[in-house]
């Protein structure tokens, strides 16, 4: 039993945005699209521990799902028409795999970040559709109440159905009002991945970190001189490069600074650092990817956390701060502040961030090194405990339950 319902939840995170995403092409309606394929995955549920796992689990879903969608279509009188297109479109046999362009996930994201809906919304949308995330862990990632995550998933697929936006790439004119929308999604799909917020989740979901970074290769396709779109590509790339080395095999999460460094991926290192050279030598000022991806540069060039040039680091956050005044880049940057001009300095900088960043965890984990750092072992105690509360993993939860109990006294 626990073999099938490991391959299910496989096929959940590898198959789930694909089957949408044809869906959502043969019948234009996320609704339907999502429906059929929720159902599918239910059927397989009951199903699969009884008759065993189908040969091909991923074409299993997308034809059950493509049988429910008919169904469902079937039910509703008005769309009659719609049903007469699916059936003579729909095939029991899996399509072939799309060209590079012709991508069927591609053309969802783009639909769901089209301009016509708030970016917000677009990234809500994005997250649910394509990296199949649940409401309650879209809200977690960006702070609002479930119900009210809900009614604006709801609010953008009436929205694209009345306004009849198009399930597809593009046109190349169209495509610089989209892409900034379209880079934020993805640089959130990718940050869930990096570090689930959920507690019942893999700390770290490898699917939703690598269909990012497919995404983004093919929209470098498409847009092949855009500086963000390389500078995102490059931040992902020396991000990923370091995941075989960010949780032990406790099961707890391991910082930069502990890190086994000859675990990291070197030919993600040396794509990443290449497209960082790239921009470096067009000559033009740098977007927020761009200086993102040049960070990571600069610690996947370090030997050891030691050899790392913080004052570049530091330098480069006071770039992108001018950028991004966002209270998360400016708490980025106390923790590279501190390296360079010592933790009491640093302390005064985070301490102004508390009211806007007082329910984010990384706030509380990032003052209780610092206070740690300058010897306060009760105040850190106290800092590490309220980000704790607010962690939101098991592995996350671990190390910092761990450095907490390092503590004197």
């Amino acid at each position: 039993m626990s073999e099938v319902a490991a391959a299910i939840t496989l096929a959940h995170r590898e198959e789930w945005a694909r089957v949408v995403a044809t869906l959502a092409r043969r019948f234009g309606d996320l609704d339907i699209a999502e429906d059929a394929t929720s159902e599918a995955f239910a059927i397989a549920v009951e199903r699969w521990p009884a008759d065993g796992v189908p040969p091909n689990p991923g074409g299993w879903l997308t034809t059950t799902a493509g049988r429910k969608a008919i169904d469902l279509v079937r039910r509703e009188n008005k769309r009659d028409s719609k049903h007469r297109e699916a059936m003579m479109i729909f095939d029991d046999e899996p399509a072939g795999p799309p060209g590079a362009i012709d991508d069927d996930r591609l053309r969802l994201i783009f639909t769901c970040c089209h301009p016509a809906l708030a970016l917000e919304t677009r990234v809500a949308l994005t997250l649910r559709m394509v990296g199949g995330l649940a409401v309650d862990e879209i809200a977690r990632v960006l702070l609002v109440e479930p119900s009210a995550m809900a009614r604006r998933i709801t609010r953008a697929k009436v929205k694209i159905r009345e306004a009849g936006i198009p399930f597809r790439v593009p046109a190349p004119d169209d495509l610089p009002e989209r892409v900034s929308g379209v880079l934020a999604v993805l640089f959130l799909v990718f940050n869930e991945g990096y570090l689930a917020t959920g507690p019942d989740t893999d700390p770290i979901r490898d699917d939703l970190t690598t269909e990012a970074i497919r995404l983004t290769r093919l929209i470098r396709e498409l847009m092949p001189d855009d500086g963000e779109v390389i500078g995102l590509l490059a931040m992902m790339l020396l991000i990923e490069a370091r995941r075989a080395a960010r949780v032990s095999m406790d099961g707890e999460l391991v910082t930069i600074d502990e890190q086994d460094r000859g675990a990291w991926n070197r030919a993600l290192i040396a794509e990443g650092h290449a497209l960082v050279r790239e921009r470096l030598n067009a000559g033009m000022a740098p977007g927020r990817y761009q200086i993102l991806a040049a960070i990571n540069a600069v610690h996947t060039s370090a030997p050891g956390i030691r050899d790392t040039d913080w004052s570049q680091v530091l330098a480069l956050y006071d770039h992108l701060v001018q950028l991004d005044p966002s209270p998360v880049i400016a708490l980025n940057r106390a923790i590279a502040l501190a390296e360079v001009d010592g933790p009491e300095v640093a302390l005064a900088t985070v301490d102004r961030l508390e009211a806007p960043l007082n329910g984010y965890h990384a706030f509380h984990a990032a003052r209780a090194d610092i206070l740690r750092r300058l010897g306060r072992g009760s105040d850190a105690r106290e800092a590490y405990d309220r980000a704790i509360q607010l962690s939101g993993n098991a592995a996350e939860t671990a190390y910092l339950a761990r450095r907490r109990d390092q503590l004197a006294g």
